[in-house]
């Protein structure tokens, strides 16, 4: 007879939040402040010539709209869910660790080799809310795609939080449902051409793949 069983996964999730909060909220903040604050100094200050990307097939399956305005910001929410969710400070030093890594990585490659999005011949005083993006973010830093590179990491985190509670299958998947939305909006907003989308995929997995690698050795709960 089982005299002690695992909480719902619900519960699990709850207290992963309020574990260590105050430490996730002021890190997360601190985080995107400092990134932020280096990639507009990257973009204004690119060490050689901008190199426009090149269009591809693919590029032409997905049209612009600025209903993808939603999903490409939720980017912001979607990967602060991960660290959110882990209760090991350990862990949650090793996330912090490889997503800085990534981002540095990124960083040091559209210093180096700065590349924009070629002009998508669309007036965006039409769509307030994508101006808003093009005034701050005219389509520079393009490739590899920072955005998708940060989505597919914290998937691939969140998945392994998911199954560590025991999560239903199906919230694992919206999971993957909503990084893959990231990835089509990035896209659909004309913020990057799909070579970008590709790029910062590959990006993305490797960094997940050796940071959750790294988790095993370490020993820590993820």
């Amino acid at each position: 007879m089982q005299l002690f069983s695992r909480p719902h996964w619900a519960r699990q999730i709850v207290s992963r939040v309020i574990i260590l909060w105050p430490l996730k909220a002021v890190g997360t903040m601190l985080f995107m402040l400092l990134f932020f604050w280096g990639y507009f100094g990257v973009l204004r200050n690119p060490l050689f010539p901008t190199t426009t990307m090149p269009l591809i097939g693919l590029d032409a399956w997905i049209p612009f709209t600025p209903l993808a305005f939603p999903a490409y910001v939720s980017l912001w929410v979607y990967a602060s869910l991960a660290p959110a969710l882990l209760r090991d400070f350990r862990m949650l030093a090793l996330f912090g660790t490889w997503m800085a890594g990534l981002c540095l990585f990124s960083l040091a490659i559209f210093w180096l080799f700065p590349t924009t999005v070629p002009a998508a011949g669309i007036d965006w005083s039409l769509y307030p809310e994508m101006a808003l993006i093009k005034n701050a973010d005219p389509g520079g830093n393009a490739c590899p795609s920072l955005h998708v590179a940060a989505a597919v990491f914290s998937a691939f985190w969140l998945d392994r939080v998911f199954r560590s509670v025991g999560a239903p299958f199906a919230l694992r998947c919206l999971s993957g449902l909503h990084c893959l939305a990231i990835l089509w909006s990035t896209v659909a907003t004309r913020q990057h051409v799909m070579l970008d989308v590709l790029a910062g995929t590959v990006l993305g997995v490797s960094f997940a793949v050796l940071s959750l690698r790294r988790a095993r050795a370490v020993g820590g709960e993820i």
